[in-house]
């Protein structure tokens, strides 16, 4: 057998490898008794992923600066300081370091997508929030982040495309997949200092000449130093392309989620 054929079906064989995994977990996950993730009281049929105490415990309990995510005393768009350049607003239901981080990086890592569609609605129900409040108006569209073909196949799903499919489903905007594409297989980030993980993602996306949105949401799972979301929306904004950042949680700077006094 030829070193293509071996490789293709070593391909193959992986591909269906995932699959079967995937089922396996499905069917392993609906035998199971129906629990919380985090204080595993059982929850009801309608309710999945963390029962109303966990999730209520787990999201913002006061205002929110969409620019840097500071806890604020009042509901305001921008804190003191994001006020003078008024950067681009990151919407988020929650912070990555107040319970639910370790089941978002499980999406990622691990393919637990378990908490994916409550997390999902917590955002939904924090877009209306800012909307009916007038400090975002509804994008057109949302842009999931894309991967690079290799890591998509190393790992078998874009996680931001899974959170910005069920958005899509859920405020029933359309999604648009194929205007942005990843051109670099760039390192990971994790790890990665500010100055590095810029230089990594230096010229890593391209936007197609023809997208066709003027308003759009950017999907990722977390955004903590906000260079990926940063590096991309320039892409847009250099068509005069209006961007919000959506993820399921912030992972902002240590002490900006101290209590307001």
């Amino acid at each position: 057998m030829s070193g293509d054929s071996k490789w293709t079906w070593s391909q193959q064989g992986a591909k269906l490898l995932r699959i079967v995994s995937h089922l396996g977990q499905r069917y392993l996950a609906g035998s199971l008794p129906n629990r919380c993730l985090l204080c595993h009281q059982s929850l009801n049929a309608k309710e999945a992923g963390f029962c109303q105490v966990c999730l209520q415990t787990g999201l913002y309990h006061s205002p929110i600066c969409l620019g840097c995510g500071k806890s604020m005393s009042l509901e305001l768009e921008y804190c003191g300081e994001c006020q003078r350049h008024q950067p681009r607003k990151v919407i988020a239901p929650c912070s990555y370091h107040q319970g639910f981080g370790p089941w978002i990086a499980a999406i990622k890592y691990q393919g637990q997508l378990a908490a994916l569609p409550i997390l999902c609605q917590a955002l939904v129900a924090r877009i209306g929030q800012l909307e009916q409040q007038e400090f975002i108006t509804l994008p057109q569209a949302i842009v999931p982040v894309p991967l690079h073909p290799n890591r998509l196949r190393q790992r078998g799903f874009n996680q931001a495309w899974l959170i910005a499919h069920e958005l899509s489903k859920q405020l029933s905007l359309p999604l648009a997949c194929d205007g942005l594409i990843r051109r670099q297989d760039t390192r990971p980030q994790a790890g990665l200092n500010g100055t590095q993980r810029r230089r990594n993602l230096q010229d890593a996306f391209e936007l197609n000449a023809d997208f066709a949105y003027q308003r759009i949401a950017l999907v990722d799972d977390v955004v903590t130093t906000g260079t990926t979301v940063a590096e991309i929306a320039r892409l847009f904004e250099a068509r005069h392309i209006q961007v919000q950042i959506w993820c399921l949680a912030r992972a902002e700077a240590p002490g900006l989620l101290d209590d307001v006094n």
